[in-house]
């Protein structure tokens, strides 16, 4: 039966939006088709014609709930999706504290554990964590903000970073660079991105991020401008490289503040977590600021991330797997790749030849490397592993990383036991990924995004991309994050005597706080972009937003 019309008096201004289930059900059915990935329309009857007003009134209503639906789609990166701020929550200006607001990176709502099919260990599984009422808190203290007033003028002196290795130790050192560079009183240059030698990569900041993004999140910290000035361009340009591992912002000035005053120019390189973890509240929360905020993707590489996240979203809760399985790798760990003796010879010809590749506990032997948790998951362990914590094998999985060394044979034990993979190259229609083919640093932001919207988030050998993400779900809510416990796993996956219940028991005891609040305290090896609390994250009564 129709519902009885509301009287004018009575209409509600703003009224209540659909039940997100509702929500759910009009997109799906009305709007989108899961196997195309486009959108579609209700197709017009051919055999009869409606009454006009019939057909007014539906076109009225199909308009209206393609506006709502439109409205409360969830949009992984605008500012109507960034959490709403209280004006009394800081001292902050109103506007910094609304541009902080609009430029987080959001990702897109999780859909938790729902279904009357679940067993426990799924509706665990799929469970996000208790968030403790923690939320972003950049408030920077009143010393800070009056400093600002003079440094972001700064006209005189500049910095230039060159910073080398994947997407997200690129990032590392950007976002260290604006420390450093806040810490001297200088202007910052847009970073140089180094041509990466292992994956052939030229991309350039402006390819990979949004520029003006980025100094407009900055502008109340520290002054970046695109090029050198003409005044500031010699002929010969002295690159300091060798940075001590973790330095001081104290040992920072005195190095380098004397050559900026003379030259009005520094260039470094080579600063991959060279600065100490543990700076000053202000500087922390100016990490975070750069990390969660400033580095925003160009708007390519957003739209398509974007657009992937939410095919996969749509269709339901899914993980996303960072699974290291590429060549270099395997070279770098000194491990073996448990394909055969084929594969593994390869790896070792490599190792051999380039030496240099391998980083870290050089004397050790593989089968220690791999009882210490130094080597990535495989396929296979990585499969256990999924199973055993209580994924459902209908769980719908999203790839993230390289290419793996083996293809097909690598995924395959994987695939095994989870059939629903799913890779960026699976999931864009033709030609959306062509413009980025050869850019793996464009081709990881892409997979930084998807992962980023995911319910759950695994890495299968730590790593910068693990440690960002680790960060960034928590600062945007604590989304599950599931960092594997290898050195427990790896005898018990050696034990043939530990039956699935047993095995997958442990598993969930061993992981159960994963994704909660952990903070970072002061241990030497915990950087505030993986651990936000309590520098860049606080309570709601103090927080900015």
């Amino acid at each position: 039966m129709a519902k009885p019309r509301t009287s004018p008096k009575t209409t509600p201004r703003n009224p209540p939006p659909p039940p997100p289930f509702l929500f759910h059900y009009l997109l799906t059915t009305l709007l989108f088709s899961p196997k195309t990935h486009r959108f579609r329309l209700p197709k017009p009857s051919s055999t009869s014609s409606p009454p006009p007003l019939l057909l007014l009134l539906l076109t009225l209503l199909f308009v209206f709930l393609v506006i709502s639906i439109l409205n409360l789609l969830p949009c992984s990166y605008s500012a109507a999706s960034a959490p709403s701020i209280s004006p009394k929550a800081s001292s902050e200006p109103i506007e910094g504290r609304a541009l902080l607001s609009a430029s987080v990176m959001v990702p897109l709502p999780a859909h938790g554990a729902s279904g009357a099919n679940l067993s426990s260990a799924e509706r665990e599984f799929w469970e996000q964590p208790n968030g403790e009422g923690l939320r972003p808190c950049l408030e920077f203290s009143l010393g800070y903000r009056k400093s600002s007033d003079e440094i972001v003028k700064e006209r005189r002196r500049f910095l230039v970073v060159v910073a080398s290795g994947g997407l997200n130790q690129q990032r590392n050192q950007i976002v260290d660079a604006v420390v450093i560079a806040r810490v001297l009183e200088a202007a910052l240059v847009v970073p140089v991105l180094q041509v990466n030698l292992i994956w052939g990569d030229d991309s350039e900041f402006s390819d990979i991020f949004d520029v003006e993004h980025f100094k407009r999140t900055l502008q109340a910290d520290v002054r970046v401008v695109s090029n050198l000035p003409s005044t500031h361009l010699m002929s010969r340009q002295t690159i300091m490289k060798n940075i001590p591992h973790d330095v001081t912002p104290q040992w920072i000035h005195a190095r380098f503040n004397n050559q900026l005053n003379r030259d009005g120019l520094l260039v470094l390189k080579g600063l991959d977590s060279k600065l100490s973890k543990n700076l000053p509240p202000d500087l922390q929360k100016l990490r975070c600021k750069v990390a969660f905020h400033a580095l925003r993707f160009a708007a390519p590489i957003q739209a398509l991330g974007s657009q992937l996240a939410k095919r996969m979203w749509i269709e339901g809760p899914y993980i996303a797997l960072h699974l290291r399985l590429e060549k270099d790798v395997w070279v770098r760990t000194g491990c073996l790749t448990g394909l055969g003796p084929e594969y593994d010879d390869i790896i070792t010809k490599v190792r051999e030849s380039q030496p240099e590749y391998l980083t870290g506990r050089v004397n050790m032997s593989y089968t220690q490397r791999r009882l210490a948790g130094l080597c990535p998951l495989n396929a296979l362990e990585i499969a256990r592993l999924l199973k055993g914590l209580g994924a459902p094998r209908s769980a719908r999985i999203y790839i993230a990383g390289g290419e793996a060394f083996g293809e097909s044979r690598a995924l395959q034990p994987l695939v095994a036991e989870f059939p629903n993979l799913v890779t960026k190259e699976m999931l864009a229609n033709e030609g959306e990924l062509s413009p980025f083919m050869n850019k793996p640093s464009a081709l990881a932001a892409v997979d930084y995004i998807v992962s980023l919207s995911s319910d759950v988030f695994v890495p299968s050998h730590g790593g910068n991309m693990g440690r960002a993400m680790q960060g960034h779900r928590a600062y945007v809510g604590h989304r599950k994050f599931i960092k594997p416990n290898k050195r427990a796993m790896m005898p018990l996956l050696e034990d043939t005597s530990i039956s699935d219940a047993e095995f997958g028991s442990i598993m969930r005891e061993l992981h159960k706080s994963q994704g909660s609040p952990e903070p970072r305290g002061y241990m030497r090896n915990r950087d505030v972009i993986s651990h936000p609390v309590p520098e860049c994250m606080c309570k709601p009564k103090t927080g900015i937003f």
